[in-house]
């Protein structure tokens, strides 16, 4: 191997350890504050929430998700297998096989999430249905061609290699299977940009460091990566009004006397998560950080 695939190996290696441990040691916070669902909600734009209107929030946005990715009423036509990459603790795999009467099944690269999803689904009588394991999202586990729905919520953020991770993505998709992701994406650049501003491409290092995030990308270059690789129906939009009213929530979540015991309590990468929450919501108002939805079809 050459001297710079070893150090890209390393610094991969690197990466998926910070990651893991990020949220073997921050679930539970998460858990309390978030529910099962690891993900945002879907609110009405300039609204003002309270982490209470979180959980159904959270439902909208996988359903908003579905809708936008122009999901079938038709009940024959409802997937069959799933695969939740980055699955957290496994709130989206159980709704999904719960909705559409679907197995499923979740990868995470954190122990933590996978035994807690997996007691999750035992307790609300879907081990049957659902399972969850650790596995790179990068070289995923399962045969070419296995999942009539791909799902990825707020996963490709923390994937160092987009090309391998969207390969991946389309590898285990069935012909005909949908592919939803749901992720944190850079500004698209403008026709006469080589790259972001320095004091942007700042802002995302200090946001990278404190969530164990490699280099950010934007939805155009997700759409152009599935076009690269002949997928179908290719749609993206921006929903960061959608998202937005939720940070400040936490925030004042984080800041009760409850919320700031816990934090304590979880340790220091969590600690250190929770103070990168003003820097996202600097990169949202700057226009700099956008909350993406990308969607296609492979075809067959």
């Amino acid at each position: 191997m050459a001297v710079a695939e070893q150090e890209k190996e390393k610094e991969k290696e690197k990466l998926q350890k910070g990651i893991a441990e990020f949220y073997d040691e921050s679930s539970t916070l998460w858990e309390n504050i978030w529910g099962d669902h690891m993900h945002h909600g879907f609110y009405d734009p300039d609204s003002t929430v309270s982490v209470s209107d979180h959980r159904a929030a959270q439902i909208r946005m996988i359903e908003e998700s579905l809708r936008f990715a122009s999901f079938s009423e038709d009940h024959t036509k409802w997937p069959k297998r799933i695969v939740d990459v980055g699955c957290g603790i496994g709130g989206s795999s159980r709704y999904l096989a719960e909705k559409f009467g679907a197995t499923s099944v979740g990868i995470t690269l954190s122990p933590v999430q996978a035994e807690r999803a997996n007691a999750l689904a035992a307790a609300q009588g879907l081990a049957h249905k659902v399972s969850f394991q650790v596995a790179d999202a990068l070289e995923q586990p399962f045969p070419d061609g296995k999942f009539d729905l791909v799902w990825s919520m707020e996963s490709g953020e923390h994937m160092p290699d987009k090309t391998k991770f969207v390969g991946e993505l389309a590898r285990v998709a069935a012909p005909g299977g949908t592919i939803i992701i749901v992720t944190w994406c850079h500004r698209d650049l403008g026709p006469d940009e080589q790259s972001l501003q320095p004091w942007e491409q700042d802002l995302l290092k200090k946001i990278c460091d404190a969530y164990y995030l490699p280099a950010w990308c934007s939805a155009a270059d997700y759409v152009k990566l599935l076009k690269s690789l002949s997928l179908q129906d290719i749609k993206s939009a921006d929903w960061s009004p959608f998202v937005a009213p939720f940070w400040p929530a936490v925030i004042r979540s984080a800041l009760t006397w409850n919320g700031l015991t816990s934090l304590l309590r979880s340790g220091l990468k969590t600690i250190k998560g929770a103070l990168a929450m003003p820097l996202m919501i600097k990169g949202y108002k700057k226009g700099l950080i956008k909350f993406v939805i990308i969607t296609c079809r492979k075809s067959g």
